[in-house]
């Protein structure tokens, strides 16, 4: 273990310093961090075998931020973490699928040390490959569309307009390029100025094709939460220090989308009740 290389992570100081004492006592090679940016440093500027970090830091989500941002420097560095909370429900395999593995605090001394050699031995149980939100996204299009025609295709509601399903979906590949685009892009959450030439046509075609508004926000909706299927499902391979933005990035896109659509859509009727078509 002598040469062994681990970041140990934790807010707290006095904690910090009596841990970073034994772990030298024990002949790891030990560089500390009590804050997420100086960790960050840290990681980008010298390689480390292993992560210890506290998960539970003054930031939500902070030390997953680490966690994530030390698999995309060191992809074979084992990552640990330690809870003060031994209770990890559903919380806990979203937090595994990031780190390899989650100790209890406080812990027992002897038992860490025998955890951290044991893994540092084993090495990093899986291959791992960090993506983007929207690598993810554009990986998974095919996929997360069916996902969405399975869930519209049982909503009677949807239903009862007739449409095959590569008319129902025959927006969406457009749309998915645009996103992907869109969070690959720099603009601003909250811009006015996103136009889509596709989305304003789809909302005029639900018109025509017999939807209701109700119907259009709903397919809207059951996108978003497809979308947000498919993130959970990726947890392994994606980036936690960018996924907040991602995440917002995506709610406004398709919001914007949405908005143009119906803006085309309320335009189409009112031509409708106007006898112009």
């Amino acid at each position: 273990m002598a040469n062994t290389k681990i970041l140990l992570v934790d807010d707290e100081k006095a904690l910090l310093q009596s841990l970073s004492a034994i772990l030298t006592m024990h002949e790891f090679d030990v560089t500390t961090a009590n804050t997420v940016a100086d960790a960050l440093r840290q990681i980008s500027s010298q390689p480390f075998d292993a992560l210890l970090s506290d998960l539970h830091m003054p930031g939500a989500g902070d030390g997953l931020t680490v966690v994530s941002a030390m698999r995309h420097a060191n992809p074979k560095a084992v990552t640990m973490l330690l809870s003060a909370f031994p209770e990890m429900t559903a919380a806990s395999h979203a937090i595994l699928l990031q780190a390899d593995e989650i100790l209890v605090k406080p812990m027992d001394i002897p038992a860490l040390i025998a955890a951290i050699k044991q893994r540092v031995a084993q090495g990093a149980p899986r291959s791992r490959v960090v993506e983007s939100v929207a690598t993810i996204l554009e990986r998974t299009t095919d996929h997360t569309i069916l996902d969405w025609l399975r869930d519209i295709e049982a909503k009677d509601k949807l239903k009862s307009v007739p449409l095959t399903s590569e008319l129902r979906s025959a927006h969406l590949p457009q749309l998915f390029v645009e996103l992907v685009n869109r969070l690959r892009s720099s603009a601003a959450l909250g811009s006015k100025d996103l136009v889509s030439a596709s989305a304003r046509a789809h909302g005029i075609l639900r018109r025509k094709q017999g939807y209701t508004a109700a119907m259009v926000v709903e397919e809207s909706r059951m996108l978003q939460v497809n979308i947000f299927r498919t993130l959970q499902e990726n947890l392994m391979n994606i980036d936690f220090s960018i996924l907040l933005i991602g995440v917002m990035t995506i709610a406004d896109e398709v919001d914007s989308q949405l908005s143009q659509q119906m803006e085309s859509y309320t335009a189409e009727s009112q031509r409708y009740d106007l006898g112009l078509i």
